[in-house]
């Protein structure tokens, strides 16, 4: 869904700007790999390492430090001849084989970083610190940011201390990385303390970021007093905090206290975008004020701001969920007259919309326009198709479809496979069922848990167990740990064919597994009981089920009732019936029910 652009990933992206920025100060080039590669102003001649390993600079060159950090001065020092001389103009051998080691292992540690040894890069580098070598802080920071990816924040957390105590400083970019780390994990805690002790200067994507991570938990509140801080701290706010701040005080607090927010925005000199407008139109929408947002939307260009396909899909989505068709049709109109090309959103709305109605044909019809604006369909576009031909049950429409989607090159995804899966199972024809999940992952389509479910439900109910229980082993044996669903399929296909002792051995083997059964579970079981005669053995599974903390439904005291009178116990069933009525355990219509049958 195209609802919004998400203000994080505009962030992200800055976050990007910025560290190539910093790449071209330090002298780097960027390769057509994306790679950066050091700029070197002049060559330096190196002696072979058998003789000391020594550095011949000429006093007219100078070697930039390529974010040595505190190894700059060395090589000043070392090309101008001043200090770490003999006094007769020659170099100390110490201090330059020292620089050539710092140069030497930052170089390792890049190749480290480059080639993704992560773990012996970090290894790499406390070796580094303990010996005294100062690291260089953009191979640092890519370490990371890579433990960060992979969610280990606190050996990320653990480069930055060994980074901070090392004598290098880092700058900016490398807090926000850790920082971001951690909130994506979740630990906006830990973020707010590297926030807290930042050896420079916070700026506007730090707080972004923080602000993201405590709007997306709900604490706005929080949010607000980061805000106040970062104003304090002479960081000004730029669209995308406004933006973050409006989206959540929309959810948190209506779309009157954002608009609060938005004046605030603009008298501090602060433009909204289409995204922020975006935000607010969206809120509005939900408050169920869609003509206002209708407004709203027409009011935006005298504001300075054109609405974009995403404004126009937020109040199209909203028509279509109250109702409003035609005013759906007309707006789609004035999109295409004022030169808004529509996007397969767009068109996806108006399907998705069109078939819950069941006019199907109507669906039709726009899903074939659609290549005539640019727009080729996906698998959300004949999904809603697909599913109302199966709900009329009209399968041969659904399966004419699913392969008219292919031969256009829009291949199902594993939605479409399910909704098709269903039917089948409904219609009865589950090894119609079986076969197409046969094929799935040759369609590079993996099955998941709902889709075993739904072929294991249809064949226990097509009274075929036996194929059920293979699939369980084979969806075991992907990895896909079976459900209450599943084992409440099972059990209700194994009582229902008799093999009610088989029924019982799945329902512990799956408490065991610590699934939970429910109700539909033990009725299953009691059902199968009452069949054979066990009425004795249902009713001590109704007290298992009551000490299982599972409460009885109005199914489980009518399958035992049922299951007395079938022994020919007759007036002990109707006792039983008046007794759960009284104490309000079963509805007198329900038991009115039960009586007539028996």
């Amino acid at each position: 869904m195209d609802l919004m652009v998400s203000t994080s990933s505009a962030q992200e992206g800055f976050c990007l700007i910025q560290q190539f920025h910093r790449e071209c100060k330090r002298g780097n080039k960027l390769d057509v790999s994306g790679r950066t590669t050091r700029s070197i102003s002049s060559k330096v001649p190196l002696w072979s390492r058998k003789r000391n390993r020594l550095v011949l600079v000429s006093a007219a060159s100078q070697v930039e430090s390529s974010g040595l950090n505190g190894r700059a001065q060395k090589f000043d020092t070392l090309a101008s001849g001043h200090s770490n001389s003999n006094g007769n103009g020659h170099f100390s051998s110490a201090n330059s084989s020292f620089v050539l080691e710092d140069v030497e292992s930052n170089n390792h540690l890049r190749q480290l970083v480059r080639t993704g040894e992560l773990e012996e890069g970090f290894k790499f580098l406390e070796n580094m610190v303990y010996h005294g070598n100062v690291p260089d802080i953009i191979p640092c920071t890519t370490l990371i940011r890579g433990f960060c990816r992979m969610g280990k924040t606190r050996k990320a957390a653990k480069i930055l201390e060994v980074l901070e105590g090392s004598g290098a400083v880092p700058d900016v970019i490398t807090y926000n990385v850790m920082i971001s780390g951690y909130c994506k994990a979740g630990e906006i805690n830990n973020a707010l303390s590297v926030l807290d002790r930042m050896s420079v200067s916070p700026d506007v994507v730090t707080y972004n970021t923080i602000l993201r991570s405590l709007c997306d938990s709900g604490k706005l509140k929080q949010a607000m007093e980061v805000l106040d801080r970062m104003l304090q701290r002479d960081c000004y706010p730029d669209v995308i905090t406004y933006t973050i701040l409006i989206e959540a005080t929309c959810r948190d607090s209506g779309v009157g206290q954002a608009m609060k927010l938005l004046d605030e925005m603009r008298d501090r000199g602060c433009t909204p975008d289409v995204v922020t407008y975006n935000v607010l139109v969206n809120g509005i929408c939900k408050e169920g004020r869609l003509d206002e947002a209708i407004k709203f939307l027409n009011d935006m260009p005298s504001s300075g701001c054109q609405p974009n396909v995403i404004t126009h899909n937020i109040i199209l989505r909203s028509m279509c969920s109250t109702g409003r068709w035609m005013d759906a049709e007309k707006l789609l109109a004035d999109m295409l007259r004022k030169g808004f090309s529509p996007s397969v959103v767009t068109f996806n709305i108006l399907i998705n919309f069109l078939c819950r109605k069941g006019l199907l044909g109507r669906a039709i019809d726009i899903l074939e326009k659609m290549p005539k604006h640019g727009c080729q369909p996906n698998s959300l576009s004949y999904n809603p198709l697909l599913h109302g031909f199966c709900k009329e049950k009209k399968m041969d429409r659904a399966i004419e479809y699913l392969e008219r989607m292919v031969s256009r090159g829009c291949y199902p995804d594993i939605v479409t496979y399910n909704t098709m899966l269903t039917a089948l199972c409904k219609d009865g024809k589950v090894e119609d069922a079986v076969e197409i999940l046969n094929q799935l992952s040759s369609k590079g389509c993996s099955p998941v848990l709902i889709t075993y479910n739904t072929v294991i439900d249809g064949l226990a109910k097509a009274g075929k167990t036996g194929k059920a229980i293979k699939l369980l082993d084979e969806m075991r044996a992907k990895d896909l740990k079976p459900d209450t669903i599943t084992y409440s399929s099972l059990v209700g296909g194994l009582s229902r064919e008799g093999k009610v002792d088989e029924a019982i051995k799945f329902f512990h083997e799956f408490e065991r597994m610590g699934v939970r059964p429910n109700a539909v579970t033990f009725n299953s079981i009691m059902l199968g009981l009452c069949k054979t005669r066990q009425t004795d053995r249902a009713i001590d599974f109704l007290v298992y089920m009551i000490n299982r903390g599972c409460k009885p439904t109005e199914t489980s005291y009518t399958i035992l009732i049922e299951g007395l009178a079938y022994e020919g116990m007759a007036k002990e069933a109707l006792e039983l019936l008046n007794e759960l009525c009284n104490k309000g355990l079963m509805k007198r219509s329900s038991a009115e029910q039960v009586a007539g049958k028996m």
